[in-house]
Order: C-alpha cells, then sequence, then structure tokens
C-alpha cells in the first residue's frame, strides 16, 4: 500500500476524536498545544505510519484533515 500525508488546519480542529478512532495505523494524537480558539488539536504525531486512507478526513466533522496519497 502506497504512503499518505494528512495534513490538520488546527485552526478548524475541535479535538472531537473521530478521526483518532478511525485511524487504522494511529498516526493522529493530541497536540498538546491549543488553537486561537482554546481547543488542544489533533494533529500527525505519527506521519510516516500514514497510508493514505482518509477515514479521518472522512469522520471530521469540521473538514479539518486533509489527506493525499502519494505513489
Amino acid at each position: 500500500m502506497g504512503k499518505g500525508k494528512v495534513i490538520v488546519d488546527a485552526d478548524w480542529c475541535k479535538s472531537c476524536g473521530y478521526c483518532l478512532m478511525v485511524c487504522p495505523k494511529g498516526v493522529l494524537g493530541v497536540s498538546g498545544d491549543v488553537n486561537r480558539f482554546g481547543y488542544r488539536y489533533v494533529s500527525p504525531l505519527k506521519p510516516e505510519e500514514c497510508i493514505g486512507c482518509g477515514l479521518c478526513a472522512t469522520m471530521c466533522p469540521d473538514i479539518a484533515i486533509e489527506v493525499y496519497k502519494e505513489d
């Protein structure tokens, strides 16, 4: 399976955790930092593990995640 790249827009993330529940590789985790709205946002803690499945982006209710498939 090819590699993927996940990008999280910290300002849109409300740390609901849906993406954390569906990621098969555990790529994402909650950052220790907060965004401008005071939410601890999700970020890729293990980006090298991303397979580009896009489940996290599909589950994100705030459209804060983009996933790119790399060949």
